[in-house]
């Protein structure tokens, strides 16, 4: 069991010992710091928060806690109950919030629950922010309202439509090309809110859907992460059904991964990839930026069209910042999340899907034949359990000396890049893990890189 106490907020696992995991006391805590912290950005003014959750099994408890928790601090709580990370983030900047709480572990399994935290604007809170909520709950600073200051708590219903509308009004959405495609697309929803609004989504676009664990009932029917590993299911529905693709996207739909008319994965590194290829097309010598661990083929494709890419470290918060240095037209991760500055600055499948399909429409070939047009890189990605005696700083710092002569980067971990491939390790805020990743121009070469550097990992520790 574990809790992990992070700049982007707290995750755990639910259940068992206070400090060990995400207690209903380690809940209220965090809440209740996040509460203190934005009273102290604004004081003398009335709060309002909104709060979403995806389908979880422990979401509608985490939910309760965390709002009656903001109205014990006084702070107006606004509660959209079963919702997306982008739907949230969309929703505090319409309804003038002051800031925002998701309930969702993300790509994590269904024991697991977060509090991602918002500002005013609806973006993932810095670094220095984060730190001082962690210091607050760290000593118990948070003061509660007397009665006659309580805030109030107020449902409000139907914001996944809300989102869905926002997204069909984007310039960039071809919703008449999309409508004449006549496209037939499987969605995979996890049994999360994915299985709601994906499929809203697509129907506002005349898209035939077929739908595959879109009951939101929080049993998750495989991993939730969407690596290719995990997805038989679709892959081999997409085919008996003759459909144009598949569209899987994880608990709180901010990941998006695609699967070809064929079965085979278009892959999570390329949705970015398609989507920037649009949009850049679109908006001639657009800037672009991703995360050090996302694939070379965003370089290449931002390159093709005469803009300039640059990396970040990895959390969304961090290419958000690069996004906003480098007036991109379009960023994100290699792990799906898709950041579209007309729509917001956060990772957002509905806008994904949105633009991934007016590409498809537009360039009339086949979700395969897109993939094939674009540069082959293959990836590999691994993970090491942490155990307590396990020196992370120490491995990295050897690491990289030992490859000193290479390009070497030390902003997030250590990124090794070689002529034609690269590594990058890095210890996750997410789990207890230090994640491996690798990439080369096929598959072998790349997963032998892969154990290479695993097995110099293990060498040193």
């Amino acid at each position: 069991m574990t809790l992990i106490k992070s700049i982007s907020g707290i995750r755990g696992t639910i259940g068992g010992a206070t400090g060990n995991n995400l207690t209903p006391i380690d809940t209220v805590k965090f809440a209740a710091a996040y509460g203190t912290w934005l009273k102290d950005q604004h004081p003398n003014k009335k709060l309002t928060v909104i709060v979403g959750r995806d389908a979880r099994i422990s979401g509608k408890m985490v939910s309760s806690l965390v709002c009656n928790t903001l109205v014990g601090i006084g702070i107006d709580v606004k509660d959209l109950g079963l919702s997306t990370t982008p739907t949230v983030e969309v929703a505090v900047t319409m309804e003038n919030a002051d800031g925002g709480i998701i309930l969702t572990a993300s790509h994590n399994p269904k024991q697991w629950n977060a509090l991602k935290l918002l500002n005013n604007k609806g973006e993932f809170l810095n670094a220095v922010e984060g730190q001082k909520i962690l210091d607050i709950a760290a000593t118990d600073g948070s003061t509660f309202a007397e009665v006659d200051d309580l805030g109030s708590y107020e449902k409000l219903k139907g914001y996944m439509d809300k989102h869905v509308a926002e997204v069909l009004k984007l310039k960039l959405v071809d919703v008449e090309a999309i409508k004449k495609a006549n496209f037939k697309v499987v969605v995979d929803g996890v049994n999360s809110t994915g299985g709601i609004v994906i499929p809203a989504l697509l129907e506002a676009l005349n898209v035939e859907c077929i739908e595959l664990y879109c009951t939101p009932n929080g049993q998750f029917p495989h991993n939730p992460e969407p690596l290719k590993e995990h997805l038989g299911a679709i892959s081999k529905l997409v085919v008996e059904e003759k459909a144009d693709l598949g569209v899987v996207v994880d608990p709180d739909v901010d990941r998006l991964a695609i699967v070809s008319e064929d079965g085979s994965m278009f892959g999570e590194e390329y949705t970015l990839v398609a989507c920037a290829d649009y949009v850049l097309g679109c908006t001639k010598g657009g800037n672009t930026v991703s995360n050090l661990s996302s694939s070379r083929a965003l370089r290449d494709i931002t390159q093709k069209h005469g803009g300039t890419y640059q990396a970040s470290a990895v959390g969304e918060v961090n290419v958000v910042t690069l996004m906003k240095q480098n007036d991109a037209v379009i960023g994100g991760e290699g792990n799906g999340g898709i950041i579209y500055p007309d729509s917001h600055y956060g990772r957002d499948s509905l806008v994904g899907v949105a633009l991934f399909l007016s590409h498809l429409a537009q360039v009339k070939m086949s979700c395969k034949e897109l993939r094939d047009s674009y540069p082959s890189y293959f990836m590999s990605k691994n993970k090491i359990e942490l155990t307590p005696e396990i020196n992370v700083d120490l491995i990295l710092e050897k690491m990289a000396e030992k490859y000193a002569n290479e390009d070497v980067s030390t902003i997030d971990g250590v990124k090794i890049d070689f002529d034609s491939e690269w590594a990058h390790l890095r210890k996750s805020n997410t789990e207890p893990i230090i994640r491996i990743y690798t990439e080369s121009d096929t598959q072998d070469n790349a997963d032998a890189l892969a154990e290479r550097v695993i097995e110099e990992i293990k060498a040193i520790i």
